[in-house]
């Protein structure tokens, strides 16, 4: 029986590793949240994806019946309560645990506030429109912004029930993005332009995520851009490191005798 690894969430950067161990001689299990998110999965031979949100219990009851050799946490550093329960999960069950690093965004010319409460006190605070790059799951918060249906254009995923969502709340069409991203430069200026949006709102979501084409696209649109700083600064890996560990461990170069060392919290 091949040994199994299970990895969590769907970023940008998970894509990236599932296609790397593509030829590991490993049963790879991925679980995403949404039928979208494993829609974007390329299919390969070594892989079954999973499409279901997970609690604590169902995640030790995985783990119990696959015994994974390494859990992999590639969830956005954003899903801080996801992360919290696989490492307890993962505690509980006795398996090892790497959590897989985004990296932050490179410093430069924007606003950093602590959460989402900050960010809707500080709009509150100034005059003009607002360009929404957060995601769909705390639009709620921003309905606190004065004006905000009139205000705010919005930019979340390609899928239903966030855009459902976002009606519901009362934002207006006209003013709703669904788009999946990340995005370039180019793309960000028009879209800022287009609804002569003052302010862009958006996650460190570094690199990879797009964060560096928008803090340059609102510099050129002459926008200011707002960042929801992250909670905490994560230990981990980063995917070149947690690559290398795999292919270590998993002898597809006897020669390499080198490992790195998984976190575990």
């Amino acid at each position: 029986m091949k040994p199994v690894i299970w990895l969590i969430g769907g970023t940008s950067e998970g894509r990236r590793l599932i296609k790397e161990m593509a030829g590991l001689p490993v049963q790879l299990f991925v679980s995403v949240a949404t039928e979208y998110g494993a829609a974007l999965i390329e299919p390969q031979e070594n892989t079954t994806v999973l499409a279901e949100r997970m609690d604590l219990a169902a995640m030790q009851a995985f783990l119990a019946e696959h015994r994974p050799t390494y859990v992999i946490d590639a969830t956005h550093p954003y899903a801080t309560i996801v992360t919290e329960t696989v490492q307890k999960a993962c505690e509980a069950e006795k398996c090892r645990y790497l959590r897989l690093v985004r990296p932050q965004g490179e410093a430069g010319d924007y606003i950093t506030v602590h959460d989402f409460g900050e960010a809707v006190e500080l709009l509150n605070q100034v005059e003009g429109n607002i360009f929404l790059t957060t995601g769909s799951k705390n639009l709620p918060d921003f309905t606190g912004v004065k004006d905000y249906a009139d205000r705010i254009a919005l930019r979340i995923l390609p899928m239903e029930s966030s855009l459902k969502s976002a009606l519901e709340l009362g934002y207006k069409p006209a003013n709703i993005i669904c788009m999946q991203g990340p995005f370039a430069k180019d793309l960000n200026i028009a879209m800022l332009k287009k609804y002569g949006s003052k302010f862009m709102v958006t996650k460190d979501s570094g690199k990879a995520g797009g964060f560096d084409e928008k803090v340059e696209a609102a510099a050129e649109a002459g926008a200011k851009l707002i960042v929801i700083g992250r909670a905490s600064e994560e230990v981990g890996a980063g995917l070149g490191e947690i690559v290398k560990m795999l292919k270590d461990s998993f002898g597809v170069d006897p020669l390499q005798s080198a490992t790195l060392t998984a976190p575990r919290r």
